[in-house]
């Protein structure tokens, strides 16, 4: 059958509309590579997605395609730190999934101390502040029993959660006497912007930590793990992997929050659920 010139394919038509060339195996090739250092499976329709968080790096590096570029992260071990940055979602807010955060009230009510909790996908800290504050309200005190351990694979996101400063917009989430309680308002210039006290920030510390690594920087138990929204980014091998690292992190006790659209039917072997989107330890007693 004759073709005309009107059959080029929808990639290479969109080709010619991009600033830099991408081809299908390009794709394919940054698909691989996010996967190796992370563990995060993209799926094939995040084509532009890929695209458009890539070309930024390639602008800023001087290089003459996406081609050029993957073969400098896997030439170069600094570059892939700015590749996982560049590709990974950090969309959060304060008290995002209120209902975790009443129910967290409920069991540090029930703790006496001391408290360990551990965000694992913390983003620019708005998730571990929302825990601390939290904690603060629960118990009562300026300075609860709670140590909140705050972690990311980003490295950008978590100097933006290091600063503590928002736009004033992510306020939104925030009733008018926790803004006033726990943030400072900028004045002039910064006006638009507010700071966690720092009688917040004292509560939580920051760490870089991939989940795929082999080994993770910690120990003992956490009363409570954070893991909302990461596990919609992993397959079903990488989830159970990480899942089994959980479980030997979190008190018998202890609960887990996951993301609102994420369930674990493939791991009732480690958690049954216990709530809406929080889990517990299978063995655990039922409440």
């Amino acid at each position: 059958m004759m073709t005309g010139p009107n059959s080029e394919t929808s990639s290479k038509r969109e080709d010619r509309r991009r600033e830099f060339p991408f081809s299908s195996l390009d794709f394919e090739r940054a698909r691989t590579l996010i996967y190796q250092f992370s563990g995060i499976a993209l799926s094939a329709s995040k084509n532009e997605l890929v695209y458009s968080r890539l070309v930024r790096r390639v602008r800023a590096l001087g290089l003459a395609s996406l081609h050029d570029y993957l073969n400098r992260v896997e030439q170069q071990p600094e570059e892939r730190t700015e590749f996982v940055n560049a590709l990974t979602t950090n969309l959060t807010s304060f008290f995002r999934e209120a209902h975790h955060f009443e129910l967290l009230a409920k069991f540090l009510q029930q703790r006496s101390g001391p408290v360990r909790i551990w965000t694992g996908a913390t983003s620019t800290g708005e998730e571990a502040y929302s825990i601390a504050i939290t904690a603060i309200e629960a118990f009562g005190d300026w300075q609860p029993p709670v140590t909140i351990m705050a972690s990311d694979v980003d490295s950008q996101v978590l100097n933006t959660a290091r600063q503590a400063v928002y736009p004033i917009g992510q306020a939104r989430n925030l009733s008018a006497e926790r803004l006033r309680q726990f943030f400072q308002r900028g004045k002039a210039e910064r006006a638009e912007l507010m700071r966690v006290k720092p009688v917040v920030q004292q509560l939580v510390r920051f760490s870089l930590l991939n989940l795929q690594q082999a080994e993770w920087p910690l120990s003992g138990k956490f009363d409570a793990i954070f893991l909302r929204n990461v596990f919609i980014y992993f397959d079903k091998g990488s989830q159970y992997r990480i899942l089994q690292k959980v479980k030997k992190l979190l008190a018998p006790d202890g609960l887990l929050f996951v993301g609102h659209s994420e369930t674990l039917p493939h791991a009732q072997d480690l958690f049954r659920l216990h709530g809406k989107t929080v889990y517990r330890h299978t063995e655990a007693q039922q409440a």
